[in-house]
């Protein structure tokens, strides 16, 4: 299961880089900086199939990655990394016998 969400999630990301990358420069974007208020939400960018798409394959990256998360959370132990670093040393902290010169 994670493994099929994994690759939604990289077709995803290479779908929204793509999306972004093809959308004209607006010297703000969506945000309307730079630009008067009557462009923030003009009906030309509201209909615009690129704005849109973007919008859902956002989204849909934000699901897949809170997904992954949340299978991760489930399928690994939880605990910290210096709690085994820890346990590590006192394991390996038994008398050790000097090598033969």
């Amino acid at each position: 299961m994670e493994n099929i969400i994994l690759i939604i999630h990289v077709i995803v990301a290479a779908l929204l880089i793509g999306s972004v990358l093809l959308q004209r420069s607006e010297g703000g974007g969506a945000l309307g900086i730079g630009a008067g208020s009557d462009s923030l939400m003009s009906s030309q960018s509201a209909a615009d199939f690129l704005t849109k798409f973007t919008s859902v394959m956002a989204v849909f990256f934000i699901i897949t990655s809170i997904s992954l998360t949340i299978i991760h959370k489930k399928e690994k132990p939880s605990g910290s990394i210096i709690d085994k670093i820890e346990k590590l040393e006192k394991k390996n902290n038994s008398p050790q016998i000097p090598l033969a010169k």
